[in-house]
């Protein structure tokens, strides 16, 4: 059952997680993003929606700037070789658009159905960036908070240092 955002921020109160909450116009790129973020503290995310060869779906969350090694990421995360999953996959799992991708869509998903990873940085961070299901916000909330959120749906989120291609 999908639980929204409204449900996204029902939980917040119950388990008294403070957040900071930024309304701002839809980002669709991460130059969009840059302009939107400067005006915020703290870390700012980017996020892949993956599906491995053996059919498993992978919500990966990484600094904003990390540009992830696809072909390295398999083997830090114990999974199969990668692909960027299907916008209607991405509905079906999460409830959500392309461009509004966050962990905390995982509230939309059935626990077992993804597997959520947040790269090591971000999880020690505070506050941490990231959408409420929709590209015209952002909260900001500490890393350890959005792991809090994870298991309270019953997730099992797995925090990794996620490998980058070298810069050129």
């Amino acid at each position: 059952m999908m639980r929204g955002e409204a449900g996204l921020l029902a939980d917040l109160g119950a388990l008294a997680i403070p957040f900071a909450a930024h309304e701002h116009d839809a980002v669709f790129t991460v130059a969009e993003s840059d302009a939107v973020h400067a005006a915020m503290p703290g870390a700012h995310t980017k996020n892949l929606f993956l599906k491995d060869a053996g059919g498993i779906f992978w919500l990966v969350t990484v600094p904003s700037d990390a540009r992830v090694d696809l072909k390295a990421l398999p083997a830090a995360i114990g999974s199969k070789r990668v692909s960027f999953g299907k916008a209607e996959d991405m509905e079906r799992l999460l409830g959500i658009t392309p461009g509004s991708v966050t962990p905390l869509a995982a509230i939309n998903a059935e626990p077992g159905s993804i597997a959520v990873v947040l790269d090591d940085a971000l999880a020690a961070a505070d506050p941490v960036n990231v959408h409420p299901l929709r590209n015209t916000a952002t909260l900001g909330l500490a890393g350890a908070a959005i792991l809090d959120l994870l298991r309270h749906w019953g997730h099992q989120p797995l925090i990794t240092t996620i490998p980058v291609q070298e810069s050129e």
